[in-house]
């Protein structure tokens, strides 16, 4: 019997951690100009666009989702990237979880993807296009070692290098998050142009994919950008504390409560939700 109730408890608590947010309940964009609005891990957006699932240069996985979502410039951006990558002949763009209709927070999987600028693209260029099936289930491919200081020799392509270099070489790109293993070895790679590593920077998990971040739209008024990040390529000291074992009485990040949402984004979920 206490078996049966610790299950209960357990499956109780998985339920109520992926219970749908508000936002979930947004099932298409909200009407009016493209407006990016408050922070990525704390915004939302209006006049949101899809991304077309249709394209010969890239596909979209787990569309039941609705996470393929974003700012016109995203959109735009995405298709940039994949057009520079067919015409290289590097493969196919896989596309990840962009934003909701509506942006805001997710159940699950992501903090920030709010505000419509954000986008996950895998670190796998496949040269076969991949089934319905292989879309809705992807199966992610973990280019890090186990001892999370090296990428996997066998699974690195020379072609993962050029794109997430292509990526951190567009204009709108201020940011892209890889693990600090993937980051150490485009260093490695990098050779004499350097430039462009300064916006890839080193984060937790993202082991099989590149998490991109553009910049605040210019007419989004209320959108709040990131500082630039440092400068320097990020390859040195920087880079290798994050290789550094924790420091003696160092604790885990406590979780924290989101913080209240921008005046905007409450009117909307007042107005088209509660």
């Amino acid at each position: 019997m206490k078996n049966i109730v610790v299950a209960l408890l357990a499956l109780l608590a998985t339920t109520t951690a992926l219970a749908a947010t508000p936002w979930q309940k947004i099932t298409q964009p909200i009407a009016g100009s493209a407006q990016s609005i408050g922070a990525f891990s704390n915004g939302c957006i209006v006049g949101a666009e899809a991304l077309p699932l249709q394209s010969d240069n890239y596909q979209v996985m787990r569309t039941e989702q609705l996470r393929y979502f974003g700012h016109p410039d995203l959109i735009l951006f995405i298709q940039r990237l994949s057009n520079q990558v067919y015409n290289l002949g590097l493969g196919t763009v896989l596309i990840g979880d962009m934003g909701m209709p509506a942006g805001g927070r997710f159940n699950g999987g992501h903090a920030s993807h709010q505000s419509g600028l954000d986008v996950d693209v895998f670190l796998q260029l496949p040269k076969t296009r991949w089934t319905a099936s292989q879309l809705m289930r992807p199966q992610a491919l973990d280019l890090v070692a186990a001892d999370g200081k090296h990428v996997v020799p066998s699974l690195w392509k020379p072609e993962i290098t050029s794109l997430i270099k292509l990526a951190a070489k567009d204009n709108d790109v201020t940011r892209i998050f890889v693990n600090a293993a993937i980051k150490q070895q485009l260093c490695l790679d990098a050779g004499t142009d350097r430039d462009w590593l300064r916006k890839v920077r080193p984060w937790f998990q993202h082991r099989a994919h590149m998490h991109v971040r553009l910049r605040c739209p210019a007419n989004s008024l209320e959108c709040e950008d990131q500082p630039p990040p440092p400068p320097g390529d990020g390859c040195g000291a920087e880079l290798q504390s994050w290789f550094e074992p924790p420091k003696p009485g160092s604790t885990k990040p406590v979780k924290k409560t989101p913080p209240p949402l921008p005046p905007s984004c409450q009117a909307l979920l007042d107005e088209h939700v509660l």
